[in-house]
């Protein structure tokens, strides 16, 4: 058999989005992923279905695998022949032991690549307003470890150098020797009055900063009980933060929150919940498919074959017109035989997906759903007159219901099926259970039905008991009604049933909270 290969990855200070291209690449291809804690979980949405995962990460009161067990477990599986990516948090080469891990390696004749990661020494203190070097504060910079005992650090560090040899010091693993090193720092010539700063999870929604000399910082970080990982920085340029932070003042720091949305679709509200300095907690509940069986896939072809007898096609939501368009191909129909029909839409994504295609759509309701098109269109819509309703099977009846009342022809069209999600990660099952979710975003009926039987299979006996207590922000009224009859309340609902109103809304209610806290 021939020998695996081992990526030594790392992958940056814990946003996912700062891991290196290459770094990516190796997450991707890989047959066996190995990380450790202070790597970010929701890296591993980018291995390939069916990629092993391995966690050997440590805490600080126990330890899951030792350092000797992990390098032997990186041989054992290239041994067999695996491609295997190491993932460590921040840059493995700085206090990652990846010589440790490469030694072996190459002692076991397995090719390897070291790929290097952002190093939380430097990417935390950014995160926090803190340029590790200043022309006017610091031109120079060490990293050093705090972790070891008191003994070991004196054997480790020449505290006299260190102290007067360079301009800012930063200090990994460190939280809870901080007394112990600002002692020697000021009885090896720093001021007393030294600026320091602590960044605990930096870059991540749990980033805290806390701030203040080398006389006080052990007492402040004693009474902020302020615990581990953490990254200090001890010199002048900590002033800086007074200026240049700006990750913590993002509208949605510190703010986790679920997106229930398919994963097709929940990028979109994921990048917004980013840009605004949240995290998105991604945990699909809902899928789309095309129609399984055989007769609605034949009904379909009839319907769509029947192109020139339309004088409206209406459109309900994105997906309709994505699998509408699908359908097309499929039966190699052309849009230009739907000539005679005009277009309608339910809201702007509708209609931008629309426009995206060459389409056109009638003007737009001012209230964005089924009601609100019907009452925008009343006085276009004439008796008769045949309406095209490529839509969900779950789609409610509202919509060809009223056309049908008001003396039209309404053909509907399944163009997709709405399935139970089952796959999420497990990570944020893990934080739904431990309510460390700060608001669940529901964008449709489904999304609420589905999340709470997707906790019911994943041995949740009372979902809504356990969702009770954390903030709710619902995409319109509709949506509102569904969450209200599962027994939750809605904390958030926008004025127009979009997303970018809903996350206004829910920029809004953080703000609020914020101030008020």
């Amino acid at each position: 058999m021939d020998k695996g290969k081992v990526y030594l990855v790392g992958a940056g200070p814990g946003d996912p989005k700062l891991i290196t291209v290459r770094g990516l690449q190796c997450l991707e291809q890989c047959d066996v992923v190995v990380y450790d804690r202070l790597a970010s979980p929701r890296l591993l949405r980018h291995v390939k279905p069916g990629t092993e995962q391995i966690y050997v990460g440590k805490l600080p009161d126990r330890h899951t695998m030792k350092q000797e067990e992990i390098n032997q477990l990186l041989v054992d599986l290239a041994l067999q022949g695996k491609t295997v990516t190491r993932l460590k948090g921040g840059d493995p080469t700085i206090f990652g032991r990846v010589g440790e891990e490469a030694e072996l390696l190459y002692d076991n004749g397995i090719e390897f690549e070291i790929v290097p990661g952002i190093t939380s020494a430097i990417a935390v203190p950014a995160y926090a307003g803190i340029p590790v070097t200043h022309r006017d504060m610091a031109s120079s910079l060490s990293i050093i470890t705090g972790h070891e005992s008191p003994d070991k650090l004196d054997r480790s560090i020449h505290w006299d150098k260190v102290t007067n040899a360079t301009g800012t010091l930063i200090f990994l693993m460190g939280v809870a020797k901080i007394g112990y090193i600002a002692e020697q720092l000021i009885r090896h010539g720093k001021a007393p009055q030294t600026p320091v700063a602590l960044i605990r999870w930096g870059t991540r929604v749990e980033q805290r900063t806390i701030v203040g000399t080398l006389e006080t910082i052990e007492a402040i970080v004693r009474e902020a009980d302020f615990q581990p990982p953490a990254v200090i920085v001890v010199g002048e340029v900590v002033l800086q933060r007074e200026k240049l932070q700006w990750y913590e003042k993002k509208p949605l720091f510190g703010m986790r929150v679920l997106v229930t949305r398919a994963r097709a679709q929940a990028s979109e509200l994921a990048d917004q919940i980013e840009a605004l300095g949240g995290e998105p907690c991604e945990f699909p509940v809902i899928e789309t498919q095309e129609p399984s069986e055989p007769a609605a896939v034949e009904a379909l072809r009839e319907r769509l074959q029947d192109a020139e007898q339309y004088q409206w096609i209406m459109f309900t939501s994105v997906n309709g017109v994505d699998y509408f368009y699908r359908w097309l191909r499929e039966f190699h129909i052309d849009i230009r035989r739907f000539h005679g029909a005009r277009i309608a839409a339910v809201g702007p994504k509708t209609a931008e997906a629309l426009k995206q295609r060459g389409l056109t759509v009638e003007e737009l309701p001012v209230k964005f759903h089924a009601e609100g098109l019907l009452e925008k269109l009343e006085a276009e819509l004439k008796p008769g007159e045949r309406v095209l309703l490529p839509r969900g099977d779950l789609a409610r009846e509202v919509l060809p219901r009223e056309l049908k009342a008001k003396g039209l022809v309404p053909i509907e069209i399944d163009v997709y099926e709405t399935v139970l999600a089952d796959s999420q990660d497990e990570l944020a099952l893990e934080w739904i259970r431990e309510k460390n979710i700060h608001m669940i975003t529901f964008t449709s009926s489904s999304t609420v039905t589905n999340l709470l039987e997707v906790l019911k299979r994943r041995g949740i006996a009372n979902p809504v008991d356990l969702l009770t207590g954390i903030p709710v922000a619902s995409i319109g009224p509709i949506t509102t009604q569904t969450v209200v009859d599962a027994g939750l309340k809605v904390t958030i609902e926008p004025e127009d049933s979009t997303l970018d109103s809903l996350m206004q809304s829910i920029v809004n209610y953080h703000r609020a909270n914020t101030s008020a806290n």
